[in-house]
């Protein structure tokens, strides 16, 4: 039986999901608020049983050949020599550093490409309002539109607008108590294959991460709790960011300068999402919407799919979109 489907979010998590619920014959509609697909993002890896689904959809050697090239994690001390050093190559690409090492942006595109002859996607919308009754969801969308729909897969990401139109307060974050800003800077001549962590007082941090775009992926860390300051305008986070590592050591001030002109700036308390549901009716979270471990688990990517092709499979076994999204515990 064919369903019609709207997946909110052209994410990993939404992008992998109009694939697999496309392929089925689905009638799969994908809405981003973003004007256009958005690349870009920072390094991800995918392990496990998100390797297997990566597999499955016949990606995995493009997913590999698009890696960032990363060769290993290294802990660096102030005057730039290493603390301690793990080489992928020496812990089977299953220690800090995975065999598969690709930009969020990339691993995106590589799933939205193929998705796109299973499903339509729309760009520079999103919902505003969701009527549930006892066949499916009447969507209202910011655009002036209005669709039914059997089935609204929500994959947004940890601060989903539209899990909190359905499930509203719903959600109870647990706040990481750390402060993170992510973008992307000029690579320099001296810049390795390697991850590299700086830890200074005041629980600051610095990293930076090979690509394989010609630049280089920089973060820097506060641990804190948060303050609201993820809520700031963009000037004043980088205003609050000099001010913080100004005295940081190590690469900070190449750091704080790219951080000027980047175009990429991304600022965040991290949270986890921890939700007592994942369903209501016929609208489903996936995703970081449902279940965000925050970039410290290190898995999200690899759940991402993992959901997103656990979902297309109870909707395959069931038929019902009912019997579908029942929760069913661990296997025994």
């Amino acid at each position: 039986m064919s369903h019609k489907i709207l997946v909110t979010g052209a994410s990993i998590a939404g992008n992998a999901a109009a694939y697999w619920l496309g392929r089925q014959g689905h009638d799969v509609t994908v809405v981003e608020r973003a004007p256009a697909f958005r690349d870009g993002g920072q390094n991800i890896d995918v392990r496990g049983v998100g390797r297997e689904v990566i597999r499955r959809m016949g990606l995995e050697d493009q997913a590999l050949r698009q890696g960032t090239g990363e060769e290993g994690t290294v802990w660096i001390k102030a005057d730039g020599t290493p603390a301690a050093c793990f080489l992928a190559s020496q812990l089977d690409g299953d220690g800090p550093t995975a065999e598969m090492e690709i930009l969020r942006g990339d691993l995106a595109r590589l799933i939205y490409e193929p998705a796109q002859d299973y499903a339509t996607f729309r760009f520079g919308d999103h919902v505003c309002a969701v009527d549930e009754d006892s066949d499916g969801a009447t969507v209202h969308f910011e655009s002036g539109a209005r669709e039914r729909y059997d089935l609204v897969i929500v994959a947004e990401g940890v601060g989903s607008a539209t899990r909190e139109l359905v499930f509203r307060e719903e959600n109870d974050p647990r706040w990481m108590d750390l402060t993170t800003a992510y973008f992307t800077i000029p690579r320099a001549a001296d810049d390795d294959r390697m991850w590299r962590w700086y830890h200074t007082i005041g629980g600051r941090s610095i990293s930076l991460r090979p690509d394989r775009h010609g630049t280089a992926r920089a973060t820097l860390s506060v641990q804190m709790k948060a303050h609201g300051e993820e809520d700031w305008p963009v000037e004043r986070q980088k205003a609050w960011l000099r001010e913080t590592f100004a005295d940081a050591g190590w690469q900070a001030t190449r750091v704080l300068a790219g951080m000027e002109s980047t175009d990429d700036f991304y600022f965040d308390a991290l949270r986890q999402v921890r939700m007592p549901r994942w369903s209501n009716g016929c609208v489903v979270l996936t995703g970081d919407a449902a279940w965000a471990v925050t970039p410290l688990g290190g898995i999200g990517a690899t759940l991402a799919l993992t959901g997103a092709y656990v979902l297309a499979g109870e909707l395959a076994r069931h038929g019902d979109i009912g019997s579908a999204l029942e929760f069913r515990g661990p296997a025994p």
